[in-house]
């Protein structure tokens, strides 16, 4: 994946903690960057409140393939877009970028379903949720979804 299938992006920087024994950030800690980067942006774009909103997003598949290892103190950013769009899920790529680099240094998918959090049942996706999902839907799967 390349910066350029992307739009959206935002910045993370490594901490000294992400670095695992082999001298580069670990494993499990891209799942934290790719996680805050959705949340960040359906909080800004799509006004989710994770606080106090019936329907929120859970993950229920998530995957990363890894090109080359980022460390501490690398300068990052991580992409996102979506890739499928469904009644109550969707489906996101995001790829983690080194500042300098156009080649993705790792890339991923998650999947969240959308949820009544008292009923603990999905539910279709909230409108302005929807809506700011299909801002970042490249063209090509929006036309795959009809």
């Amino acid at each position: 994946m390349n910066r350029q299938d992307f739009t959206v992006f935002y910045p993370v920087y490594t901490r000294w903690m992400d670095n695992d024994v082999y001298g580069h950030v670990n494993n499990v800690t891209y799942y934290s960057y790719f996680d805050s980067t959705i949340n960040r942006y359906l909080i800004e774009h799509g006004g989710l409140d994770i606080h106090s909103s019936r329907i929120v997003g859970y993950v229920v598949s998530s995957s990363c393939q890894f090109r080359r290892p980022v460390a501490y103190p690398d300068s990052i950013s991580v992409g996102l877009r979506v890739s499928k769009l469904g009644n109550s899920s969707v489906t996101y790529e995001l790829a983690v970028f080194r500042e300098s680099e156009e080649e993705a240094a790792a890339h991923g998918q998650v999947v969240h379903v959308f949820v009544d959090r008292d009923q603990n049942c999905s539910v279709p996706i909230p409108e302005q949720i929807r809506d700011c999902l299909e801002e970042i839907l490249p063209a090509q799967a929006s036309a795959a979804e009809t």
